[in-house]
Formats: C-alpha cells, sequence, structure tokens
C-alpha cells in the first residue's frame, strides 16, 4: 500500500510502498477513505511531542471502510464505515481507567504517534476504540470531527455554561464546536492572527457576535475562553478578557511557553486549565450530537501524495477550516 512515512523530527514524510497490515485480535483492518490533517500531527512531524514511534505513518483523524476483522471483534462487519480517533488504546487498569478518566491513562497509545495511522491507504486499529459515524456526513467532511470535533467538544464541557465565549485562534477546531457553542444558544466571540480579516469573516459567517485580533479586547467580558492556537502568550490575554470566576481552558496537546504575568489576572477566582486527550464517551455524545446538528465543516482535500503541503498550508496559516488527505 501508498503511505506517507516519518522517518524523524523534523524531516519531510516520505513516499513509501508498504505492506498492508493485517489485523491482530481485536482489531480491524480499514481501507482509509479520509484522513484530516491536525495540528497534533504538526507537532509530532516538527518534533515538539518526543518518543514517536519511528518509522512512523502520522494521521488520528480516519474514516474508512472495514475490510477485515481480527478474532474476538464482533462489533463491526467488513463493508461498514467506521471513524478513528487519537486514543488509540488504553490499558484498562490503571487509576486512571478504573475512574472513568481513560484520557488519562498511564500507558495508552495513541493513533498517528505511537500506533501508525491514516496518512495510507489502510491502517488497523482497535475495534474498542472505533466509532461509527453519523450518516450526514460524507467521509471527507466527516474526518474533521474525529479530532477537531472531539477535542473542542471536551474543551466546551470544560467551559461548563459558559454564555459569553472565547475563542482564540480560528481553525479546524473552533469552527466546528463554534456552530455547536451556537445551537447551544452561547455567543461566540473569536479572536484571530492580528490582521487575518479572511478569518474574522470566516468566525463572522458562522454566527461569531464578535471578532478581532487576539491582541483585542472584546467588547464585553467573557465567562469563558478556549485557547486552540498553541501561543501560550495568549493566555494572560484570554485570563484578562474572561469575568471574575472565568475559565481559561487551554485545548491543545502542545503549547508554547506561557510567560510570566501579574497575579491579579488570575486572582477572583479565575481558573487556568488543560484538556488532555479525550475518552470513548466523549466521541459517543460527541458524534451523536453532530448527527443532530447540522454543522458545516469546511475542508481543503488534498491526494495522499500532497501531505507535506497539506502540513505546510497548516503551519503558515493558510487554511480555513480543515485540510483532509484522500488517498
Amino acid at each position: 500500500m501508498r503511505a506517507m512515512l516519518l522517518d524523524a523530527p523534523g524531516r519531510p514524510l516520505r513516499p513509501a510502498d508498504i505492506p498492508i497490515p493485517s489485523p491482530g485480535p481485536g482489531q480491524v483492518l480499514v481501507k482509509v477513505r479520509a484522513c484530516a490533517v491536525c495540528r497534533t500531527d504538526l507537532h509530532v512531524v516538527d518534533g515538539e511531542l518526543e518518543q514517536p514511534k519511528l518509522p512512523l505513518v502520522p494521521g488520528h483523524e480516519i474514516v474508512g471502510e472495514v475490510v477485515a476483522a481480527g478474532a474476538g471483534v464482533d462489533t463491526f462487519r467488513a463493508g461498514e464505515r467506521i471513524g478513528i480517533p487519537w486514543l488509540g488504546h488504553t490499558c484498562g487498569v490503571c487509576p486512571y481507567c478504573r475512574s472513568g478518566h481513560e484520557n488519562l491513562c498511564d500507558a495508552p497509545g495513541f493513533t498517528g504517534y505511537t500506533i501508525d495511522g491514516g496518512y495510507a491507504e489502510y491502517t488497523v486499529a482497535d475495534a474498542a476504540y472505533c466509532f461509527p459515524l453519523p450518516e450526514r456526513y460524507d467521509d471527507i467532511a466527516a474526518a474533521p470531527l474525529l479530532c477537531a470535533g472531539l477535542i473542542g467538544y471536551r474543551s466546551l464541557r470544560m467551559a461548563s455554561d459558559a454564555r459569553r465565549l472565547g475563542i482564540y485562534g480560528f481553525g479546524a477546531a473552533a469552527h466546528i464546536i463554534a456552530q455547536v457553542a451556537r445551537h447551544q444558544g452561547r455567543e461566540i466571540f473569536a479572536f484571530t492572527r492580528p490582521g487575518d480579516a479572511a478569518a474574522q469573516a470566516f468566525a463572522a459567517g458562522l454566527g461569531a457576535v464578535w471578532a478581532g485580533d487576539s491582541t483585542a479586547a472584546p467588547p464585553v467580558p467573557l465567562d469563558a475562553a478556549i485557547l486552540f492556537a498553541p501561543v501560550g502568550g495568549l493566555v494572560p490575554a484570554a485570563l484578562a478578557a474572561v469575568r471574575k470566576g472565568g475559565v481559561v481552558v487551554c485545548g491543545g496537546i502542545h503549547m508554547s511557553d506561557i510567560p510570566s504575568f501579574p497575579y491579579r489576572l488570575l486572582w477572583e477566582e479565575r481558573v487556568v486549565r488543560s484538556v488532555a486527550n479525550l475518552t470513548r464517551q466523549d466521541a459517543i455524545e460527541f458524534l451523536a450530537l453532530a448527527g443532530e446538528v447540522p454543522i458545516r465543516i469546511e475542508v481543503t482535500p488534498y491526494p495522499l501524495a500532497a501531505a507535506n503541503e497539506a502540513l505546510a498550508d497548516l503551519r503558515e496559516g493558510r487554511l480555513q477550516g480543515a485540510a483532509v488527505l484522500v488517498p
């Protein structure tokens, strides 16, 4: 099969012909129909997330068709469309797994990081960590739901019932979850790179009541803010934007260093918290919600061989919405 391989962090992906994997016990073999390109893929490729499996097939927002199942799999049948997300395996026995916090598992496996992912024509996955997808989305539109959507949903939950919600970094995750938040009756305030008029217009077109530069103050105090941009300097800015008791949620897996800031920004019971990975329950809840809410998913498709181009476009901020590789 054709695949794009990472041989070492900091290097471009290499096209290669490698054997089609065989499903082991509990696994399914999946023919990849689409795989979205996530900022986490950039962090892996650029070496900001250390110790990936090497060589590695990246990609963890996978939509595919089940081709074969290993021993013990009775949840999916050949021909069924499924989604494969970032969380690829958990130990099931550590204190976190046993207390309903499998996203914090002590011995996890992550698709496209420690497990080969979807930048290929086929992949294998643990069937217990795969999910049926809402029929209303085609393969390309469904792919970003599997991380941009899932992490966005978990981040939104951490923002609790915030009515005025700021979103910093209006990319793949933000454009999906902003629509979910609007459906819930929240007001969205979108913060983009300074001067990015196109992104601000994009946010306004998706229902944001205000869109401006990340260096600007919102017109009213926010109840909560979610940071999808991996820029530590935005944490103090978001703290200054939220009201007393407000929450700042850091939704990324990697962020540049947070600069020092005066305690008065944190005082009055403001909270800064991170979001780590996801749980299978997150996926069940969000995919059911996505089946009910008509989310407009903005995508730019690329052929599999153009994976490096897609990553570069994401790195340089040349995309609106999500990039999706199509084998």
